[in-house]
């Protein structure tokens, strides 16, 4: 198993796409020797920033959510840069709460500048005051130079496994939380499997996507099967569970590792982003099927294969 950050816990918000993310480039940095641990609420703050000026300008027209998908993660490092967890954290936030309150200042106002302003003040008082630097290991970043020692842009792809559009190209999934229309690349689902694998072999963890809804899937015992499926799903099983909604597109997970029960049984051990209250600590264990059948996407770290 590769080694992992300490399990957070999400709240109630539906930020799971930034947490999952962030445990990747994390692991992906202990696994070299560094010490990562990455601010998901300095993320947050700059994405509803954000969305408030968009949700002004376009008279409403552009709504605000805490909904998105992994790639979109990486698209805001690269432009308000992060900070260290220890150096911006609000554990237990609600999110929700504070998107209302947005909308409600972003309607109200007429004048940007003095939105702006009346956004960071709200979240000065919620979130906290932003550090104006990032100190570590002795050294002094912007938030912007110290998103650029952890992530470098194109460092991953996002990948998915889907028949209705042509494999060996990318194209916007269309998934209620691809609103900002992420590009996936398409590849078949044994391929898929295959990356999977071969990242976590080679200790580079992956960022997974996909249906948590199913009656199989128990964070209070830590395990996700599918039942008693003695046959991997086709291709053909896959598309029909997405195109009629029995696979849905709920929760980021970041992979971390490999492991067997008793029978042979293949699992993927996942870092939840749900607290440590169940019994691995808030790890869970995927079962190969469940995987194979219910993944929508990953992002995974472009490696030589």
């Amino acid at each position: 198993m590769l080694r992992y950050s300490p399990v957070k816990d999400q709240g109630i918000s539906p930020l799971c796409w930034m947490y999952a993310m962030l445990a990747t480039i994390e692991t992906e940095h202990i696994m070299m020797g560094d010490s990562v641990n990455l601010s998901a609420d300095y993320v947050a703050r700059n994405f509803l920033s954000e969305q408030a000026r968009c949700h002004f300008l376009s008279s409403g027209y552009d709504r605000v959510t805490l909904h998105g998908t992994a790639p979109q993660l990486l698209r805001l490092l690269n432009e308000y840069g992060v900070m260290p967890y220890d150096s911006y954290n609000h554990p237990g936030l609600n999110y929700d709460a504070l998107a209302k309150r947005v909308v409600m200042l972003s309607n109200a106002s007429t004048d940007m500048s003095k939105l702006e302003e009346q956004c960071q003040r709200i979240f000065d008082e919620r979130i906290g005051a932003l550090p104006r630097k990032v100190y570590m290991l002795g050294a002094e970043y912007t938030p912007e130079e110290f998103a650029h020692s952890v992530y470098m842009q194109g460092e991953y792809t996002a990948l998915t496994s889907f028949s209705h559009h042509p494999f060996g190209e990318s194209f916007a999934l269309e998934v209620p939380d691809n609103y900002s229309d992420e590009l996936f690349y398409n590849v078949p689902i044994d391929v898929l499997m295959k990356r999977i694998e071969r990242s976590l072999r080679a200790g580079h963890p992956v960022c997974w996507e996909g249906d948590t809804s199913e009656a199989g899937f128990s964070f209070k015992d830590g395990i996700a099967t599918l039942g008693d499926n003695s046959t991997p799903c086709s291709q053909q099983q896959r598309q029909k569970a997405f195109e009629t909604r029995q696979t849905t597109d709920d929760h980021c997970m970041c992979l971390i590792g490999i492991a067997h029960d008793q029978n042979g049984q293949r699992y993927y051990i996942a870092k939840n982003s749900w607290g440590t209250a169940n019994p691995y600590g808030g790890l869970m264990y995927l079962s190969e099927d469940y995987v194979r059948m219910k993944t929508v996407a990953l992002v995974v770290k472009n490696i030589n294969m």
